[in-house]
């Protein structure tokens, strides 16, 4: 029986069940690799400090968590502390007229593959959201900035799949495979971690 089957099926209520939920998503932190998070952090700051570009891209419920980075990281950044330095983070899913003519004529694998093509520097780096690790147009990506020399970051799930092998730093939720609502929780408490690290960081 998998995690939120059971957990159902043992309350009587959505406050029992919110509570369950809570619970299983702290035992999916309490997994995550600290050391990992370190990396993490030293990866965008050698990013910012040699004014190189870190695209995310992911499909989806990460999707929209790759724009929330573009917005956090950039953005917020910049407005909170006034550096004169911020971050390059830049979502490949928020141009709807590229996606869907990208998607159009050549195939929705190409999204992003394609977007990096034109956008793509040396040093840049690429942060892959995937909670199966194995969405074919991320793999990609992923897979045309390493024969780049570039860097892969990974927000992975489950047991990580190919991009897990791919990734030079892989922040991933360790969660049953289809249990995607805890993998997405995690991947934007992270980039919320990162958000106010840098906000601190960056004021003091």
């Amino acid at each position: 029986m998998k995690t939120f089957e059971k957990l159902y099926k043992n309350t009587d209520n959505i406050g029992e069940f919110a509570k369950g939920y809570f619970n299983h998503l702290k035992s999916v932190l309490d997994k995550l690799d600290l050391k990992s998070i370190i990396k993490l952090e030293e990866m965008f700051e050698e990013a910012r400090a040699n004014g190189n570009s870190i695209f995310v891209a992911g499909n989806g419920g990460s999707a929209t968590t790759a724009s929330s980075m573009a917005n956090d990281i950039g953005f917020d950044i910049i407005k909170k502390t006034g550096t004169k330095n911020p971050f390059r983070l830049l979502a490949l899913t928020d141009n709807n007229a590229v996606l869907t003519a990208i998607a159009n004529d050549v195939g929705y694998d190409n999204v992003f593959i394609n977007q990096l093509k034109i956008h793509y520097r040396k040093g840049d780096k690429l942060l892959v959201i995937s909670a199966s690790g194995n969405s074919e147009n991320v793999v990609r990506a992923a897979s045309w900035v390493k024969k780049q020399g570039g860097s892969i970051i990974g927000f992975l799930g489950f047991t990580g799949g190919k991009l897990k092998e791919m990734s030079d730093v892989v922040i991933q939720a360790e969660t049953e495979a289809g249990e995607y609502g805890p993998v997405e929780d995690l991947h934007l408490i992270i980039n919320h971690v990162l958000a106010h690290w840098f906000q601190e960081k960056l004021n003091n």
